[in-house]
């Protein structure tokens, strides 16, 4: 197939793309580089530099007879959601519904969405399914859950057949090391923990350390992204075959909490990881963890490398080469 995958020099999307031409996939990168790493993009690509903002550009990209899509092209920053919500709003909702609209000029069929575990908001039960209820506490969460709702009637009123992938906390690097370069300015915890065990920050901020977990601080869903990357091929691959859309959680059902991953972190690169505790971010639950049965079910797809040391191992090969000395 010719695949189109917006975002694909970012984090996520480059491992996406490795996949996609490793399993017989021509693919098109669209990417505006706001987050992407040029050494991260795979040279068996072709890469066109665009932003899902401009409608023209995005419309002659795709007139070259793609079979499918796959978006990733997203600002991602929970927090920053919350203060920026015209920026998100513009770049999540605006950008994703112009490449939906392009995508219907194309008359491309198959669609595979980047989503998220933030569109179930605070826990109601665990693990969480993909029945749980919809109620974002954030409004990145919010954005993504617009999408899925839109992505809801394109599919009823112009034939798309769509996957809604809900990722869980993406970590680690390409196993076969091909990708190296870091992500630019890390929301999340174990790139967090990575830079300060290699000298990049002075320490950890732990936010909340009286949760109710093993040893107070928050536990969460980790999965490798080379297990992440797996899945959209095996979406992609689903559409073609089952014609009918398709909405699944990519968890492990297992979590760690934020001090298991920096003892963790400690004995694997041998660094001693300051932290300190910081006050409990509003919002923050105790525990999310969540069933990936339905995954299993559809796609007989389950996590093969979201241990936690499998995941640190293959951060730690990338970030020890950015090692500060004294």
């Amino acid at each position: 197939m010719k695949v189109f995958v917006t975002g694909g020099a970012g984090y996520i999307g480059s491992h996406v793309v490795y996949d996609l031409i490793d399993s017989g996939h021509a693919v098109t990168i669209y990417d505006d580089m706001s987050l992407g790493q040029k050494e991260n993009i795979d040279q068996r690509a072709n890469f066109v530099l665009g932003s899902t903002l401009e409608q023209n550009k995005l419309q002659s990209s795709l007139q070259n007879d793609h079979d499918a899509v796959i978006h990733l092209a997203a600002w991602k920053a929970a927090g920053e959601s919350m203060d920026k919500p015209e920026k998100y709003a513009h770049n999540n909702i605006i950008g994703s519904i112009n490449l939906l609209n392009a995508v219907c000029h194309a008359r491309i069929k198959y669609f595979v969405f980047s989503s998220t575990a933030a569109v179930y908001g605070f826990p109601e039960y665990l693990p969480i399914d993909e029945n749980h209820p919809i109620n974002p506490a954030n409004f990145y969460g919010y954005t993504k859950a617009v999408i899925e709702d839109n992505l809801k009637w394109y599919s009823r009123l112009k034939e798309i057949k769509f996957a809604s992938l809900r990722y869980f906390n993406a970590a680690g690097y390409d196993l076969k090391g091909r990708i190296r370069g870091i992500e630019k300015n890390p929301n999340n915890l174990l790139p967090i923990i990575m830079e300060a065990a290699c000298g990049m920050r002075p320490n950890v901020q732990v936010f909340g350390n009286d949760y109710d977990t093993i040893d107070g601080t928050g536990v969460r869903d980790y999965i490798h992204v080379n297990d992440l990357a797996t899945a959209h091929v095996q979406a992609l691959q689903y559409l073609l075959e089952e014609k009918e859309n398709l909405t699944i959680n990519l968890s492990t059902k297992k979590g760690y909490s934020v001090l298991e991953a920096i003892n963790a972190a400690q004995k694997i690169t041998g660094r001693n990881i300051e932290y300190e505790i910081a006050e409990r971010r509003a919002g923050d639950p105790d525990t999310v963890v969540a069933s990936f049965t339905k995954a299993q079910k559809y796609l007989n797809w389950k996590a093969h490398y979201s241990d936690l040391d499998t995941i640190l191992n293959s951060m730690w090969k990338v970030y020890k080469n950015l090692e500060k000395s004294d």
